[in-house]
């Protein structure tokens, strides 16, 4: 709740990015490389951010649009979220489920998202390991 009322204090995330009250994680780095999002919220949201789209069949239109020509989606500990959008995806769209939760993984497998490599851990470390090996890759410290 702290850091949905600092984004909110903020305005939205762009805002909070601009403003340098949100300096770091996959938001920040979403906003800054100016990579499209979609927040879809829940009815059990705890805020929701303002950026969240809180009329689900908008949400699920704007999924639609952003997911058009996609090749690879990475889903991150997030298994409501995870499942919708696998049951959006064609069969042949390369899907990356990384959860703590090996029930995700299952569940998302187990809906016809055959396509899904699963990956049981934290996702903080995932990222951590991911931006590493692809900053070597790149001859980048």
């Amino acid at each position: 709740m702290r850091a949905i009322n600092v984004i909110n204090r903020a305005g939205n995330l762009r805002s909070a990015v601009d403003q340098k009250v949100l300096k770091s994680g996959v938001m920040y780095e979403a906003i800054r490389h100016d990579v499209e999002f979609v927040l879809a919220g829940s009815i059990r949201d705890d805020g929701p951010l303002p950026d969240t789209v809180m009329d689900l069949v908008d949400a699920q239109n704007q999924y639609a649009r952003a997911l058009k020509g996609v090749q690879m989606v990475i889903m991150l500990s997030t298994m409501l979220h995870s499942i919708g959008v696998g049951n959006m995806l064609p069969s042949w769209v390369k899907v990356v489920c990384v959860d703590i939760n090996p029930a995700v993984v299952t569940k998302l497998a187990d809906r016809g998202s055959s396509q899904t490599a699963g990956i049981v851990t934290d996702v903080g470390l995932f990222l951590h390991q991911l931006r590493t090996q692809l900053a070597a890759r790149q001859g980048q410290p």
